[in-house]
């Protein structure tokens, strides 16, 4: 298995925004092989948004992972949070 984690901290007022974002980069990977699930996380009391992305392997995400990108190419993440994404990619060992 093969997961990805994005931790997101948006700034105030901006939290629909970027939920509405990962929320169309998980529905770019529907119907991807090898796709177990992607989600869109909330830990209210840090303010903070987490995406989660899990595939059957490393391979099937790297295949599925471009149109996932390409839904929020154009979208104004440094508008919307608060620093820079903190990222995992995990892998079973």
């Amino acid at each position: 298995m093969f997961v990805s984690i994005s931790i997101h901290r948006p700034k105030a007022g901006k939290e629909s925004d970027l939920i509405d974002s990962m929320h169309r980069y998980g529905a770019a990977a529907a119907g991807a092989p090898g796709l177990i699930g992607v989600h869109t996380l909330l830990d209210a009391e840090q303010a903070v948004l987490v995406g989660l992305a899990m595939w059957e392997s490393r391979e099937a995400w790297e295949t599925g992972v471009g149109p996932m990108r390409d839904s929020v190419a154009d979208d104004p993440f440094d508008e919307w949070e608060s620093g820079p994404v903190e990222g995992f990619s995990l892998e079973d060992v």
